[in-house]
């Protein structure tokens, strides 16, 4: 079985400060992290090689300091890891964000399964997994907190606002899965250092088999941020707590002043 892994740098603090021409997140000077989502998805992955066998690819979108998610997914166990990195790519959107990927994992191989987090700290759209699927027409599940594979199928408990769901889909089929379901492992020391030797395979625009840069990044985006602005800060209230006749004197008070008038 082979398995490809998505996973994303994000900026390690929630403070920041946003491009007002673009919308688009500044990330300079901010630290950086893996998507503690996306190392749920890796593990979700070792857990079924464990199982079954087979190979665990990792794909990130991102600057070449990216490439540090790969070395972390290395010394968790992954096989290989491709850094999916260009210009071109730059400001994306959910969807071309889920375009690129799915462009970059179809130019790497054939896949069984695709396992993603189930949304990131940056973007918090949870959108990524469910657009792979529409790009290449595959099966879904999502938000997966239980994970094997059984005569063929993919078997999977999924959390719900209301209780758990029990599904069952065919291969191919991508996955969406819980931060809480699939506790990472911490990384070998022995991975560690093997993976600080080991090749990333980089992949750019001419790396794809579509090669329109209209249809990446900011270009090939369908939204576009028009304002950002700070809340207004909410108007601190003094409470009250009165029972009874006082209760409803105060409120007919209130009404009085606002021009009420009983009868009216």
């Amino acid at each position: 079985m082979k398995i490809a892994v998505c996973m994303k740098q994000v900026p390690a603090v929630s403070e920041g400060s946003m491009d007002p021409e673009t919308g688009v997140l500044i990330r300079a000077g901010l630290g950086t992290a893996v998507n503690v989502y996306d190392k749920a998805a890796l593990e979700a992955a070792l857990q079924l090689k464990e199982t079954h066998g087979g190979e665990i690819h990792v794909f990130t979108m991102g600057p070449e300091k990216a490439e540090e998610v790969l070395r972390e997914a290395y010394a968790m166990g992954a096989d290989l890891g491709f850094l999916v990195c260009d210009r071109a790519f730059g400001g994306a959107d959910v969807l071309a964000t889920s375009y690129t990927l799915m462009q970059a994992i179809q130019s790497a191989g054939v896949y069984d399964m695709i396992i993603c987090g189930r949304q990131t700290t940056d973007g918090d759209t949870a959108q990524v997994g469910a657009a792979l699927a529409a790009w290449l027409g595959w099966r879904q599940i999502n938000w997966a907190a239980e994970l094997e594979m059984r005569d063929g199928l993919v078997n999977a408990v999924c959390r719900m606002d209301d209780g758990t769901v029990s599904v069952k889909a065919e291969l191919p089929c991508v996955v969406s899965v819980e931060r809480d379901g699939f506790t990472p492992r911490m990384p070998s020391l022995k991975l560690k250092m093997q993976g600080k030797k080991k090749q990333v395979c980089r992949m750019g625009l001419e790396s794809m088999a579509d090669r329109d840069p209209e249809h990446y990044g900011l270009k090939g985006s369908a939204t576009r941020v028009k304002k950002i602005f700070a809340p207004e800060a909410a108007k601190r209230e003094q409470i009250v707590y009165k029972t009874g006749a006082d209760a409803a004197g105060y409120i007919l008070d209130i009404l009085r002043s606002g021009g009420w008038e009983a009868g009216r």
